[in-house]
């Protein structure tokens, strides 16, 4: 289901039992497959608890409707906070540093998969004919309590990875705090990141079986930066196409039958089996 973020009362929101240290522990070290089960809003005994990632935090608070409430350090960078309240409300993070300065910012964990189920089902099935508008950086727009969120949806099909990261400017180039959630078994990873826009340079940090942590360009990356820097660029195309005319009379037919221009042509896949020469 794809959707708005849990700051509503509607029933997107999801029950959780108290956490392990062993799964926090995982969660803090990347190898982690769904931290969306452990982080953001959770329903525990009739009360909401918050949980955010914050490693680098002096102090967290949840600011909602209702006030603020203080954040305790739990365990390996994850801070805990209880509400008194029957079902999840709209709320953002107030993070200090170290400096005296709260830093007021939207909590990832909070939104609900940014990708259809139809579009991982036939991403499993190899028989999505769409991918660059599943996968990939993709800049959308929620309605909330608050009003409107807008961010970057990142998605990536790896799926032999223990665990994916998003690391870019948007964090310095530390994917700590951005852990990704695998989309059930289907090696599809996503996450939805809050006040992110067209411009920002990306990598996905991907844990791999053999337990070494690998950084890796988008493959289905609107746009890149020009070699030799790797990383990718969130990018929203506004260019406006003019070609109405040209296929209103490719509309007409008879087209097969008028001279083409071939601009690149692949000898190898056009003739098996021979060789330049031959050809």
């Amino acid at each position: 289901m794809t959707g708005p973020g849990r700051g509503d009362d509607s029933p997107a929101m999801s029950t959780s039992p108290l956490v392990d240290p062993g799964s926090l522990e995982r969660l803090a070290g990347g190898a982690h497959h769904d931290p969306h089960s452990v982080l953001g809003p959770h329903l525990e005994d009739g009360r909401l608890t918050i949980r955010a990632l914050r490693p680098l935090a002096a102090a967290v608070q949840v600011e909602h409707e209702g006030g603020l409430v203080e954040l305790r350090h739990e365990r390996a960078g994850v801070w805990t906070g209880t509400l008194d309240r029957d079902s999840v409300v709209d709320y953002r993070l107030l993070v200090s540093y170290g400096d005296g300065v709260p830093h007021r910012v939207d909590d990832p964990y909070r939104f609900l998969p940014s990708i259809g189920e139809v579009d991982v089902h036939l991403i499993g099935e190899g028989r999505h004919e769409q991918l660059w508008e599943a996968l990939g950086a993709h800049v959308r727009s929620y309605d909330s309590p608050a009003g409107q969120v807008t961010g970057t949806a990142f998605t990536v099909w790896a799926p032999n990875a223990r665990g994916v990261r998003l690391t870019g400017d948007l964090n310095g180039w530390n994917g700590v705090a951005h852990p990704m959630r695998m989309l059930g078994s289907s090696g599809v990873w996503e996450l939805f990141v809050p006040d992110v826009g067209d411009g920002t340079l990306y990598k996905f940090a991907v844990l791999g079986a053999d337990g070494t942590w690998r950084e890796k360009a988008d493959p289905m990356a609107s746009a890149t930066q020009a070699p030799p820097a790797t990383a990718s660029r969130v990018y929203t195309s506004a260019y406006t196409w003019s070609d109405e005319r040209w296929l209103a009379t490719r509309a007409e037919g008879g087209w097969q039958a008028r001279p083409m221009s071939i601009y690149e042509l692949h000898l190898g896949s056009w003739r098996l089996g021979r060789s330049y020469r031959d050809l």
